[in-house]
This record gives C-alpha cells, sequence and structure tokens, in this order.
C-alpha cells in the first residue's frame, strides 16, 4: 500500500468485525460473488494488516443451528487463534435481525414469546462475548421498526426495547461481565422505519433507562449520514454526554442505502474533522463496519482492510499538521477571541448575574462589523487536505 509513515499497528487500536471482511459481496439484488472466509483466517490476516482486534456477532462465529458439542469446538479453535495472534475481542453484539423469527422486530416483536427468544439469544451471546474477553456489548435493533403504523403502537415497541434493555443490563450485572451497553441506531433499512432512527435519540432514550450509567452509543458514520447528518456533529455531543462507548467507521455517499464503503474513500473533509475529534477525546477501538467492494475477490477484501486503516492515519497526520499550522492557529485565534475583550464566564444564574447582563452595554453595529475570515480557514483546511501545504 505504499508509504510506510500510515502503516497500522496495534496500539491504534483498529478492529473490524468478522461480518466485515467476511462479506460475501451479496446484495438484495444479486448472489455472492466470492466464497466464505473462515473466523480463524480472519484473525490471522487482520493480524499481519496490523490491526488490533475483532468484533463479533454470535452467529457470525457459531451457527444459530449448532451442537453445544459444536459450538465449544468453533469457540476453542476460535481463542487459539487469537491467542497465537494477539488479537483482541474488544466488542461484541447479537445477530436479531438475519433470522426469519425476527421478521417483525426482536425486543419490540408484537409476539411477547419472540421477545424472550430474542432475550434469551443475547444473554447468551453475551456469556460468548464475555469468554472471548469483550467489554463492550453493542445493540443494533435493525428489525426494531415498521413499515405499517397501524400494527404496533410505537409507545409500546419502546416500553418493551426498555424492558429488555433494563433486564440485561441486571444480567450483565449479576454475570460480574462488566459490559458497557452502546446502542446504534439507523434510521431505515431493513425495516422501512426503525425505531430510535439517530444517535440523537438514542440519547435521549438512554436517559430513561434503569442503568443509564452503563449504557452509551455506539454511532456509525453512514447511519447518520442517511439522515443528512453531519457525523463530526454526532460524534461531538455523543463525547460531551460522556456516551462514545464505541464507534463504527465507513463512509457513504450522502442520504441513501446503507453503502458501508471503504473508511475515507468519500467524505474527506467531514472524516477529517472526526479523526481530529477522536485522536484528541476518545480512546476505545476504531472499528470498520465496512464492507469490500462487490467486485472483489479475496485479496481485494484484504487491500480494502488495509486501506481502511491507512485511511485513518493519513487523516490523522493532516489533523496534525493542522493543529501545528501557524497561519490557521492564528486564525482560530482571531475567529474566537471575539470582540477582544475580556468576558467573564456566564456560569450558574444568580439574579444578581442577570440583572448585570441586562444593563451590559453590548453594541450590536460593532459585534456585526467583526470579520470571520472563514472562506481563508477553509480553504488552508483543503490546501492541507489535498497535501499542497
Amino acid at each position: 500500500m505504499g508509504n510506510d509513515n500510515y502503516k497500522p499497528k496495534p496500539e491504534h487500536k483498529f478492529t473490524f468485525g468478522l461480518w466485515t471482511v467476511g462479506n460475501r459481496g451479496r446484495d438484495p439484488f444479486g448472489d455472492a460473488t466470492r466464497p466464505s472466509i473462515s473466523p480463524v483466517t480472519i484473525v490471522k490476516r487482520l493480524s499481519e494488516l496490523g490491526a488490533y482486534g475483532v468484533n463479533l456477532h454470535d452467529n457470525d462465529l457459531v451457527p444459530i443451528d449448532a451442537t453445544a458439542a459444536e459450538r465449544d469446538r468453533i469457540v476453542r479453535e476460535f481463542k487459539q487463534a487469537l491467542d497465537d495472534s494477539g488479537m483482541k475481542v474488544p466488542m461484541a453484539t447479537t445477530n436479531l435481525f438475519y433470522d426469519p423469527v425476527f421478521k417483525d422486530g426482536a425486543f419490540t416483536s408484537s409476539d411477547p414469546r419472540v421477545r424472550l427468544y430474542a432475550l434469551q439469544k443475547t444473554m447468551r451471546s453475551m456469556d460468548l462475548g464475555a469468554e472471548l474477553g469483550a467489554r463492550i456489548y453493542v445493540f443494533w435493533g435493525g428489525r426494531e421498526g415498521a413499515e405499517v403504523d397501524a400494527a404496533k403502537d410505537p409507545r409500546d415497541a419502546l416500553k418493551w426495547n426498555r424492558e429488555a434493555l433494563n433486564f440485561l443490563c441486571e444480567y450483565s450485572i449479576d454475570q460480574g461481565y462488566d459490559y458497557r451497553f452502546a446502542l446504534e441506531a439507523k434510521p431505515n433499512e431493513p425495516r422501512g422505519d426503525i425505531y430510535l432512527p439517530t444517535t440523537g435519540a438514542m440519547l435521549g432514550f438512554i436517559a430513561t433507562l434503569d442503568h443509564a450509567d452503563m449504557v452509551g452509543v455506539n454511532p456509525e458514520v453512514g447511519h447518520e449520514q442517511m439522515s443528512g447528518l453531519n457525523f463530526y456533529h454526532v460524534v461531538a455531543q455523543a463525547i460531551e454526554a460522556g456516551k462514545l462507548f464505541h464507534i463504527d467507521l465507513n463512509d457513504q455517499k450522502g442520504p441513501r442505502f446503507d453503502q458501508d464503503l471503504r473508511f475515507g474513500s468519500e467524505s474527506i473533509k467531514n472524516l477529517f474533522f472526526l479523526v481530529r475529534l477522536l485522536e484528541s477525546s476518545y480512546d476505545g477501538p476504531r472499528h470498520f463496519d465496512a464492507h469490500s467492494y462487490r467486485s472483489e475477490n479475496e485479496e481485494g477484501v484484504w487491500e480494502f482492510a488495509a486501506g481502511c486503516m491507512r485511511n485513518y492515519l493519513i487523516l490523522k497526520e493532516k489533523a496534525r499538521q493542522f493543529d501545528e499550522d501557524k497561519e490557521i492557529q492564528a486564525l482560530l485565534a482571531e475567529i474566537r477571541n471575539g470582540s477582544g475583550e475580556e468576558v467573564e464566564p456566564l456560569g450558574a444564574y444568580s439574579r444578581e448575574k442577570a440583572n448585570n447582563l441586562k444593563e451590559l452595554s453590548l453594541d450590536r453595529a460593532a459585534l456585526t462589523s467583526k470579520p470571520l475570515p472563514y472562506e481563508r480557514l477553509d480553504q488552508l483546511t483543503v490546501d492541507i487536505l489535498f497535501g499542497v501545504r
């Protein structure tokens, strides 16, 4: 892949899902274009590329209809591959969307026995994740939604979802797993509408949970862009709230279907600011939830994985250049200095402070006339990204 300056290392904490590099190129309009890659091979090849770990759904590793003996053998061989390579499993999750039993939801199914099955499956998956060393547990409700609003009251769906998460928080505590739960939002697909469609909605929902302190979010680039949102702002809100427990990195061509493109292949400026933010404010795994193009063979899959990590490191280097550029920093200081007069921080409300503020002399015309050189600032950013500065 060229320049060794951008070679990934385990300390960068880059992770991939078994389902990402293991994607066979199947889509709603066409069958698979490449053969399956075994979990053991995935671990080995990602380790050779410099990745830190792999994440998984329960059925990425253990088939849904495996016997207990088959399950134990598969897990034993996988753990051996992890030990041999030094790879980690930082995050685990449950597949509650693929099997036909979840055709109308898992935790939000109208059928209470389906909801019980979803809880049973999740607890077993949590057991598996804990056995593999995972400390983050992600919940993506891919089928938690509706096409026919007459069929289900969304208030009931939210109540059932809350009951499930409260129960699973207690299960994690009771088992001593020390999981941090991370909720992942998506506006639609595969359902016509998915409940709690954005990270902001998830943050509001978390506040209603019994153990809100152990529940955060797992925002994904493409999922927020499907709603037309600025992912950099989404992640900043999660960080400011102390709720960024995990993150899914990929790329997307605007508000379309979920594309899961190679990280940094499209939204370069937005992802530049994202990487800069993560490098200053987030110490967790950098997880790539993306797929290689359907046109690729297996070697193309490893090119894709290497490209995700390389693009992140390129943007990290660009962020360093941005932060060390004297002209950019001078412009930022000018913009953020306001009128140049010292102003005390607003702080907490008091009647005296409110009365003083009402009497403060503020020249609206002078405030309006202050220049804000955003054009120059933005062009300097573009120059750095284009490699001409």
